[in-house]
Order: structure tokens, then sequence, then C-alpha cells
């Protein structure tokens, strides 16, 4: 069957997007275009491939088997290709980074000048959003996430540690004052998540139950949060390593941090199996496994952290 690896990668991004024109808009060319390479398929494979209808499309029982083999080929000319290139040379090409906003703004960001120092072929298209993307539909190549990943379909390695506290800025502190113990906390503004509700119970250290946040504010974003937070709205628990350079700069003050848990929470990078062995992912992985490693060896009172800068 004579088909072209491009119109079979085109063909799997078609079935994880559930439609031609949103693979042509990610592609950027006519839907025309993809149509086109769509036929070239089903030519060379004497059938149909996917169901059309007012719902949407539909793979057949060939473009089933279709998109299995030739994700395998796919992903066997990638690896090829990338161990080639790194015969020649050094990790090139696009890596796709799933990550919430936060730890973009305060790891993966800062991140990228050491990262192009030493790669200078790789090129990051960072996508942010808090919540794990499926990655296979969505192309994302790393998600970097602080939640459990159970799932026989992904692979995910720990590249360091984080723990949470509660902050909240001066000038809130000023107009509210600063609890002592954590039953003050019903007389203050705290600020929640509202897509995660396990996020809202946060655990104290004198075997009481855990402190159920039924916040005046809420927010399903991190860096919204930190926003919020830095603003005077509220108190909020916050990932340390985010939080540090504020409090450096003077713009959040760490509360209670003998009564709550602050355990490790493990940080991982989550792959794709058929993925997570090319050496453009590896050599992002263990750049930020190194760097996170670094931030998490930094305390509070630690003068050389870095202050964040006025545009963050």
């Amino acid at each position: 069957m004579p088909f072209h690896l491009d119109d079979l990668a085109l063909f799997a991004r078609i079935a994880a997007l559930g439609s031609l024109s949103a693979a042509a808009r990610e592609r950027d060319i006519p839907v025309s275009q993809v149509t086109r390479a769509l036929t070239r398929l089903e030519t060379a494979c004497g059938a149909r491939l996917m169901h059309r209808s007012t719902h949407g499309l539909s793979l057949t029982d060939e473009g089933d088997t279709l998109l299995a083999h030739g994700q395998d080929m796919l992903n066997t000319a990638e690896v090829l290709g990338a161990e080639l290139q790194l015969r020649q040379g050094q990790p090139s090409g696009w890596v796709r980074v799933g990550v919430s906003a936060s730890v973009a703004e305060a790891v993966i960001a800062p991140s990228l000048p050491g990262l192009y120092a030493l790669y200078p072929q790789l090129h990051i298209d960072i996508v942010v959003d808090d919540r794990l993307a499926d990655m296979a539909r969505d192309g994302i190549d790393i998600a970097v996430r602080t939640a459990d990943v159970h799932s026989d379909n992904l692979v995910a390695r720990t590249i360091g540690h984080a723990s949470r506290t509660l902050y909240a800025s001066p000038a809130y502190l000023a107009r509210h004052g600063t609890p002592q113990t954590p039953d003050e906390l019903a007389q203050h503004h705290l600020i929640g998540n509202s897509k995660a509700p396990g996020m809202n119970q946060w655990q104290r250290h004198d075997n009481k139950a855990p402190w159920a946040v039924k916040g005046q504010s809420l927010t399903d974003n991190s860096a919204v949060m930190l926003t919020l937070v830095r603003h005077g709205v509220g108190i909020a628990r916050l990932l340390d390593f985010v939080a540090r350079p504020w409090v450096k700069a003077g713009e959040l003050v760490p509360l209670l941090q003998g009564s709550f848990d602050v355990s490790d929470i493990p940080v991982y990078a989550v792959m794709l199996p058929e993925r997570h062995r090319l050496p453009k992912i590896r050599a992002c992985v263990d750049y930020w496994a190194q760097r996170l490693t670094g931030i998490s060896s930094v305390q509070l009172n630690d003068s050389t952290a870095l202050k964040p800068s006025p545009a963050a």
C-alpha cells in the first residue's frame, strides 16, 4: 500500500481531534488539503477509513486497524529520525509541554535560556492548563504535574519534589490580622480551587479533621490564585517554589507553617509510552529534573533566591 507518512500522521491527528477542520487549523492548512490526504489514504487502502455524519467523524474497522499499525510506524520513524539526528549532533525538534500556569512561570519559563544554551536545536511549545490534558489528542509530549497519575497508557517519571504552605500578602494581614492558629482561619477570607476539591482539604498536624476550605474566592488557575493572594484578596495554599520569589520580594508572607502538612509532593513528567525515549524528550526531562532539584534545595531564608521580574 503506497502512502506517505505525512498523510498517515495527518490521519492520526484527524482521529485524535475528531474533525477535519480541527486538524487543518492545527497545521494551518486548508481543509481541502486534509480531505485530499484522507482520500489518498482511502484509495491506497482500498477501504473507507472514516464515517462522516452531522455528529462528527468516527473510524471504521479498517480505520481502527490503520490507526493502530500506522501509529507504530510513525513512532518508529520518529525514533529513527531522532537517533540519526542525535548521532549527527544534538537533540532537535519541537517538544510540546503541558504545564500549570504557576509552574510554567516559576520553573519552565526561567529554565529555557539554559535549556537552549545546551540544546540550541530544540524548540519548546508551552501549553498552559492546570488540568492534565488528553496528551494524545492535544499532541502533548511532556506534562509536568504534581498530581498522582494512574494510567497504564502513560509513563510518569518523578523529576523533583515540592511542598505547599499558606500565604497572604502584607496588605491583607495589615487589614485582617495574622492568624495564630488554624481555627482562626474561620474569620479570614480564603481562596480555594474550583476544579480540584481535594486541594481544598488542608491537612492539619494536630490530628484534627482537615480544614475544609469554603473559599470566598475560587479559581481553577494556579497563576490567578497567586495573583489573588498578592493583591490581598485572601489566604491560599501555594507551592513553595512558586511563592518563594514573592516572599523574598516582600509581597507574600508564609502562615501557620507548623500547623499544616508540608510533606514533599512528587513532581512528575508524564509522557506517552511510545514517545518517552525520544532523545529530545529525554533531554528536556533530564534538564528539568536537575532544575527542580536545585529549586527544591533553596530555603525561604536563602538570600541568593531570585526575585521575580516586575512583569511577572
